[in-house]
């Protein structure tokens, strides 16, 4: 698997698994693990973002 490939995979992980904690936070009534699902679910569509601009750059 190509190092692109890889970061769009870890990266959708990463999304899905901070909008879990993000709607559990909510669920919950739990502002800290709210904001720890934002922070997870942005970082994963940066990630997701940079295994796509590797993909075409052909890194």
């Amino acid at each position: 698997m190509n190092s692109g490939t890889k970061d769009e995979v870890e990266g959708k992980y990463h999304e899905a698994t901070g909008k879990i904690k993000e709607m559990a936070g909510k669920l919950t009534d739990n502002p800290k693990l709210k904001a720890e699902g934002k922070d997870e679910k942005t970082a994963g569509k940066v990630q997701n973002k940079l295994g796509e601009i590797k993909k075409v750059m052909g890194s």
